[in-house]
């Protein structure tokens, strides 16, 4: 009679079954796929996705990715993603500085449920270096 110990089911549990559970990864995007989704939009309204900063209000001031929907502070994004209005198949790209705080943000959304959630590489450092235009509030 063959007896299977107690560690033996959490190593088939870590090794089989947790895989198929776990949450997947934000989707990767850049800067230059970014914009071409947004050009190929036209008008902001109509290019298909969430686009949301995740800086600081004070970063954010000192200019924006045009077309940005929202600014929420990437600490907040839990408590305020609600703000957005996305439903959870809906497509939300979220930019940082360098796309560190956007990938935790990413990822907090990922954990809410949302499905569709874009990180974009190397973030505003990158939109910056493309020589993209950027936005000041007025």
């Amino acid at each position: 009679m063959m007896r299977i110990s107690l560690s033996s089911i959490f190593l088939l549990f870590f090794l089989v079954i947790a895989p198929i559970h776990a949450q997947a990864e934000p989707y990767v995007l850049t800067v230059q796929q970014l914009k071409a989704s947004m050009d190929k939009a036209g008008q902001p309204s109509q290019k298909g996705f969430v686009l949301i900063d995740v800086r600081s209000p004070e970063e954010h001031l000192g200019g924006f990715i045009p077309g940005t929907d929202f600014n929420i502070d990437f600490r907040q994004i839990k408590n305020r993603h609600q703000e957005v209005g996305a439903e959870l198949d809906s497509h939300i790209v979220v930019y940082c500085q360098s796309g560190h705080r956007s990938n935790s943000a990413a990822e907090t959304l990922m954990s809410l449920g949302y499905k569709n959630v874009y990180n974009v590489a190397g973030s505003m450092n990158a939109w910056e270096e493309a020589r993209y235009p950027i936005e000041h509030t007025r």
